[in-house]
């Protein structure tokens, strides 16, 4: 008769934890990022800057996404040196671009370009 007693305690305890983490796993937003081959016309690799640090690379026809806290993001995108042939830094900083991330959003963007340079378009997620 204890060990059923404690048994069932345990039980409950376990269940009024299980609640709370799994509220806990959606305090953060995905966003993803990719690259089609027709809206960039430029073989050289793309730097994605996220708070003006480096956090991913895209080639052609790459995406890549990130788990990110909820709130204002200031992303910029930048061709980076090296990996291609003709490819070189530029001297000018790029402009940054920012969203609004929610917890528990699931956004995507492609890269895009136009006279002033590479931007971030919002796109379908495509499931």
């Amino acid at each position: 008769m204890r060990w059923s007693a404690f048994s069932l305690f345990c039980m409950l305890g376990l269940s009024a934890v299980a609640p709370q983490a799994s509220a806990a796993g959606e305090d953060y937003g995905v966003l993803i990022i990719s690259r089609e081959r027709l809206e960039v016309p430029t073989s050289c690799e793309i730097g994605v800057y996220i708070q003006d640090q480096l956090s991913g690379r895209l080639f052609q026809e790459q995406s890549t996404s990130f788990n990110l806290p909820p709130g204002r993001i200031s992303l910029r995108l930048k061709l980076l040196p090296g990996q291609a042939a003709g490819c070189a830094p530029g001297m000018l900083a790029p402009g940054s671009q920012d969203i609004t991330l929610k917890a528990g959003d699931v956004v995507k963007y492609r890269i895009a370009a136009n006279e002033q340079g590479m931007y971030l378009k919002q796109a379908d997620l495509g499931y």
